[in-house]
């Protein structure tokens, strides 16, 4: 029975994106490609930038003498890896695009198979020292004997006095060069893990979140366990067994005493002469390891918060009850169709019609997206052309103001004697408009008893208003004749 049911473990091992990755076609292609897409650089891409570099790879891999060729394309091999949980896919608040990064399996395929490489002995020194120290401080924390750990705290205390004597006659113990540098890797490799372990802690909320939910919604009761929690104000992702570990990491992540010592202690070791043969990457790393810890720390720590308020508002709006409304209809029309399973054949036929619906399948990337571009109002302003104003209102307008005709009357008299014809917009250019748009209308008034106006034809005048601004409008052209002056007389 134990080999049937490691046999059925790995079976299901075999299903999940870790497996998948090893066993893939082209694997140790696609292991690098992604690997030098999202693990030795950046961690996360937006779609664009990802379809941009993979296609580059795969063409010049491709054009390289490999054994294999990788016929997909970029987006068909993405694609691919979505639906086998290599890739994740999110798109971030106030993000135009989505990103991608490497699920928490296929980073750790990645870092398994990198670990194969890897040319290190079987048993270290470095990892022997940190199982024995790890033991020794468990051993100290678990004790609940006070004599034992009196016992212990004075053998610590001697200790410390010996090595302070020691090193008080110039005696200082410290560990060569070689046994520095492995116990320096042993800790980035550590650390690298530690960051990554974040993402299944991230996945781990995905889970409760989803979990809860159903088990909102399945329950048959009135109040189901997980409901009265939260009716009552309990946090019940936070206070889940994962949540309580990761707060605890999360509130010594952020304490000032352990943040400056990891500080100063690695300030210390960079400076030590063996830092010099770690490679670039690795001394990298280890600068960056506390705002790494702090940016993905940061990432889960709002996952979690926002996985809290999400499902105490779907509690609070009662969103819950119809989907319990729903869950119960699905279950009754399951129940009925199993009821009539033995009676009612598959093919037979019965008194319901039911249309069916199609639709037509198309792939993603044939799409044309929304461009919001396209339904951008234009904002500019532009500058009017003028009102128009025709001949059949200047009545109406003339009887609605009181228009110095004399003066206009003396204007044209007086420029008339000097032009052969003249335009209203003329006239303006030469004589100001006293009374603004009152002077406009007296010229079209005379206009229509005195001048000839060129049917169909417009002109755009200007003119100087009372508060230093111009003035447009459009008109009739109209054209006042030299041989009618006497009549402005």
């Amino acid at each position: 029975m134990k080999l049937q049911a490691r046999i059925a473990g790995y079976r299901r091992l075999r299903e999940q994106a870790l497996w998948r990755l090893l066993a893939a076609d082209h694997a140790p292609e696609i292991i690098g490609l992604l690997q030098t897409a999202l693990m030795d650089g950046e961690r996360k891409l937006g779609a664009s930038i990802l379809l941009e570099r993979l296609q580059y790879q795969l063409d010049t891999l491709n054009a390289s003498e490999l054994p294999r060729e990788l016929p997909r394309t970029a987006q068909a091999y993405v694609a691919d890896w979505l639906s086998k949980g290599i890739l994740e896919r999110r798109l971030p608040d106030d993000a135009l695009e989505e990103e991608y990064e490497l699920s928490a399996q296929a980073a750790q395929a990645i870092r398994f198979i990198g670990g194969l490489d890897a040319q290190r002995s079987a048993a270290t020194e470095s990892r022997l020292a940190l199982v024995i120290e790890q033991l020794v401080r468990l051993a100290e924390q678990t004790e609940t004997d006070p004599a034992a750990r009196l016992s212990a705290l004075y053998a610590e205390r001697d200790r410390i006095d010996a090595e302070i004597t020691r090193i008080g006659t110039g005696k200082v113990a410290a560990i060569d060069g070689k046994r520095a540098l492995e116990r320096t890797r042993e800790i980035i490799q550590l650390a690298d893990e530690l960051a990554e372990d974040f993402r299944r802690v991230r996945d781990d909320f995905e889970r409760l979140n989803r979990d809860f939910r159903e088990r909102i919604i399945d329950d048959e009761g009135e109040r189901g366990d997980v409901l009265d929690r939260l009716f009552e104000g309990v946090d019940v992702i936070g206070e889940s067994e994962a949540g309580r570990s990761f707060n605890a990491f999360w509130s010594l992540l952020n304490d000032v005493e352990q943040s400056a010592q990891l500080d100063a202690a690695l300030e210390e070791v960079l400076s030590r002469n063996f830092a010099r043969k770690l490679q670039r990457n690795e001394r990298q790393f280890l600068r960056g390891i506390t705002g790494v810890m702090l940016e993905r720390g940061g990432e889960v720590h709002d996952v979690l918060q926002n996985f809290a308020r999400s499902l105490r508002g779907f509690v609070q709006s009662r969103g819950y009850l119809e989907q319990r409304r729903l869950n119960q209809l699905l279950k009754q029309a399951q129940a009925e169709a199993l009821q009539l399973r033995d009676s009612v054949h598959t093919r037979q036929r019965t008194s319901y019609t039911l249309q069916l619906t199609t639709s037509r399948l198309r792939s993603l990337s044939q799409w044309k997206l929304h461009d919001p571009r396209s339904a951008r109002i234009d904002g500019r302003i532009d500058r009017s052309g003028g009102a128009a104003i025709s001949l059949d209102s200047v009545g109406e307008l003339v009887a609605q103001s009181e228009i110095n005709f004399r003066g206009l009357r003396r204007d044209l008299h007086e420029l008339l004697d000097t032009h052969e014809q003249l335009s209203i917009g003329q006239v303006l250019l030469q004589k100001p408009a006293e009374q603004g748009l009152g002077s406009v209308i007296g010229y079209l008034s005379l206009a229509t008893r005195h001048g000839v106006v060129a049917e169909g034809e417009w002109e755009a005048i200007s003119w100087l208003g009372g508060d230093g601004s111009w003035r447009h409008a459009r008109v009739p052209l109209v054209w006042f004749l030299k041989e009618k002056r006497n009549e402005f007389a």
